[in-house]
């Protein structure tokens, strides 16, 4: 185990997803993250009706896991119609987006390595003893 990064103060540490800040990105999406060094959690509640938001990247796959509710979640323009308990892995450079058909729509994403776009989403990390 190593001593350094962000990893230190979470071993041997429970920490549920109300224990984490969350934030409004836009209309309808709110987002909690969790992250060690390697691995990242995002968890996403998302509103029928949300401001979509097609888009891509190219450095990492990204897997998708929706733990309540059911949505539409569109790889390159093709529909895959998931409910809870469901998986679907989004390739890199893929374009994707997510459409909640019914609420409450839970959407956990998975990211190796860990997103440095949403490293802001971690500030809480740091006030952990």
């Amino acid at each position: 185990m190593t001593d350094e990064g962000r990893n230190a103060k979470l071993y041997n540490r429970v920490i549920g997803w109300a224990d984490m800040p969350e934030t409004e990105l836009r209309k309808g999406v709110r987002r909690r993250v969790y992250s060690t060094d390697e691995v990242m959690v995002a968890h996403h509640t998302l509103d029928v009706g949300m401001d979509l938001n097609p888009h891509s990247h190219d450095d990492f796959d990204q897997l998708v896991y929706i733990s309540e509710g059911r949505c539409n979640y569109y790889v390159e323009g093709v529909p895959h119609e998931m409910t809870a308990g469901t998986f679907l892995l989004v390739p890199a450079g893929a374009e994707h987006y997510i459409e909640p058909l019914e609420e409450p729509c839970v959407n956990i994403d998975i990211f190796v390595p860990p997103r440095a776009d949403f490293a802001k989403s971690l500030t809480y990390l740091d006030d952990l003893s």
